[in-house]
């Protein structure tokens, strides 16, 4: 439930069973205890990048800008949604080290025992290189039920990598699906375009269903629609077509110029939306915004803002049109391949916004006005 508006009534003199769960519906007390059949991971956000000379070792003062939260039925699937989520160029637990290095494994000790930003990454390298749960172990003091868990990912990976794309049968990839694996991810592995993993997957059949968080396991029934996707049989997302749809994709985690601004205007278009008659969808993956509170939109899809994840809700909820214009970089990046896909995208068209953020487009298209611009 909320946890400042809780907070906020208890400090006044409130206690739990006298206050009632928003999510189910008012069903169940604030004390009832919750009954969880999925799973959360968080991962930070660092911009390292953006200070030349930072120190980007983790200590105990405070470095990342902003956070990722991902949902699904298991660690796996969660843990590699969040990654992806994550949006700095990886679909997943992609290698930051080329084994081929004869100097790889003397640096992926070094990043393990001293850790810096990208440690979950060279704990996959570790593993490809050969070390032991226990190696692992030792150098981090990870817990070793998480290190069997990306174990496990990495040696799937060694099989998709060796069997291509001509040994996904329809059971082995429900299998990677189940674990989170994004298509891009297999595509990279297979060795082919992400595309072509789609249309395979597509041709078994193969889509996730949308659970929803009601902290009660289904027990009660919810009104709340706050969902996240996995590879089930149920799904629970029970779409309306009472009113017209209009998703808007938020902007993934806080970074150094892209924060809470993006959120706010994604948050007036969905209530302005809302006024006007128009049933509104937010896809975003930042617990930090308010357009991830479950009650900011009609329906709330708590996931990574990727073509692939987007692609999925517009097949389920059949939206009117996208708006990506409001959430930064992270949605305008996919304008083109949504329009591409048949999705239509609501305002300023994918070329128009290509040719504004292209310098060699925007300078054409002044010089052909006859405008001056100061030379860049």
């Amino acid at each position: 439930f909320p946890i400042a508006k809780i907070a906020a009534k208890l400090a006044v003199g409130y206690t739990l069973d006298e206050l009632m769960n928003d999510i189910t519906g008012g069903r169940t007390p604030a004390s009832f205890e919750p009954s969880i059949d999925y799973v959360v991971t968080k991962i930070p956000r660092f911009n390292f990048e953006k200070f030349s000379g930072a120190n980007d070792r983790l200590t105990t003062q405070m470095k990342s800008v902003g956070e990722v939260m991902a949902i699904g039925r298991t660690q796996q699937e969660s843990l590699q949604k969040a990654l992806r989520g994550l949006e700095v160029g990886a679909t997943g637990f992609d290698p930051k080290v080329s084994l081929d290095d004869p100097e790889a494994l003397t640096k992926i000790r070094r990043e393990l025992k001293d850790a810096g930003s990208d440690r979950i990454w060279y704990i996959a390298d570790a593993f490809r290189a050969g070390l032991s749960v226990d190696g692992v172990f030792n150098l981090t003091n990870v817990d070793r039920w998480f290190l069997v868990q990306i174990e496990e990912l990495v040696r799937l990976e060694e099989q998709v990598a060796e069997a291509g794309i001509n040994g996904l049968n329809k059971d082995f990839l429900r299998t990677l699906k189940r674990k989170g694996f994004a298509d891009a991810r297999l595509a990279k592995l297979a060795g082919v375009a992400e595309s072509e993993i789609r249309k395979l997957r597509h041709s078994y059949g193969l889509h996730p269903v949308y659970k929803r968080v009601d902290t009660c396991a289904a027990e009660f029934a919810t009104d709340t629609a706050y969902m996240y996707s996995t590879y089930e049989e149920e799904c629970e997302s029970n779409p309306t077509n009472d009113r017209p749809k209009v998703m808007v994709l938020g902007g993934g985690p806080n970074r150094i110029g892209q924060g809470i601004e993006f959120d706010y205007c994604c948050v007036h278009a969905s209530l302005a939306l809302r006024e006007d008659g128009y049933e509104t969808i937010m896809v975003n993956c930042n617990p930090e915004t308010v357009s991830t509170d479950y009650d900011t939109s009609d329906r709330l899809y708590f996931e990574p803002v990727t073509l692939e994840d987007v692609l999925e809700i517009v097949r389920i909820e059949k939206p009117k049109g996208v708006i990506v214009q409001y959430g930064g970089q992270t949605p305008l990046k996919l304008a083109r391949e949504l329009e591409a896909a048949g999705v239509p995208v609501i305002g300023t068209s994918p070329d128009a916004i290509d040719r504004a953020e292209d310098r060699e487009r925007f300078q054409q298209a002044v010089n052909r006005l006859g405008l001056k611009q100061p030379a860049n």
